[in-house]
């Protein structure tokens, strides 16, 4: 199986208005694909899952969709003692700076709390931007008087002390990265889905992780 799986969680919008609902509350239906892309980790033993969940650029949609994103975010993180029983550690990972002062709070929190966990760490990338986090890497570096190498600019990463991913996954239809992992995604198999992420399936899900295992055996990875 695989070591690191990245999900790109395109479409939530787009299936709000083909369900003649407000934008925000494909959010909330996309939540439920999250729970099934954890235990399908869980059960095949996937160490790191990364999920694309907000974007820096995401600042500029409507304050009422921010806004409800940012509450179901803590209203997600409030199960703690379910991440905990299920092994599962979660770590946010973006410029955490930029969310509300109570969302910070939550955040801590539940990182605090799952600190231990080992059977799975979901990173959630949040208030990210693949540029931005090479660029904090390379001032880091320069503000340390440190060479900007590329060995040194993965430890200085956000993701710093992670695998890089060996399967970058994005529904929606859209083919492109979005400014996701640029760095870390340089040698991994990359696959866009016609699907919505709310209508993603599990059995869709395994057959391109699938495909991925298979891409990178022939590849002689």
């Amino acid at each position: 199986m695989l070591s690191h799986l990245a999900l790109i969680m395109d479409g939530n919008r787009r299936w709000a208005k083909n369900h003649s609902l407000v934008p925000w509350l494909g959010h909330r239906q996309g939540g439920k694909v999250v729970e099934m892309v954890m235990k399908y980790c869980l059960d095949n033993n996937i160490s790191y899952l990364s999920l694309y969940t907000f974007s820096l650029e995401n600042f500029a949609r409507p304050e009422k969709e921010v806004s409800y994103i940012f509450s179901l975010i803590s209203e997600s993180l409030q199960e703690v003692k379910k991440f905990v029983d299920e092994g599962i550690r979660i770590k946010f990972v973006g410029d955490m700076s930029k969310a509300p002062a109570q969302t910070q709070i939550d955040c801590q929190r539940i990182e605090q709390a799952t600190q231990n966990c080992s059977k799975l760490q979901c990173n959630i990338l949040f208030c990210y931007g693949g540029r931005q986090e090479i660029a904090s890497a390379c001032e880091g570096l320069r503000k340390n008087d440190q060479a900007i190498t590329t060995d040194a600019i993965n430890k200085s990463l956000w993701t710093g002390g992670m695998p890089d991913p060996d399967a970058v996954i994005r529904t929606g239809g859209v083919k492109r990265l979005s400014n996701f992992l640029l760095y870390q995604a340089s040698y991994s198999e990359i696959r866009f889905l016609d699907c919505l992420w709310p209508d993603l399936t599990e059995e869709v899900l395994h057959t391109t992780v699938l495909d991925c295992i298979h891409a990178q055996k022939n590849s002689g990875k």
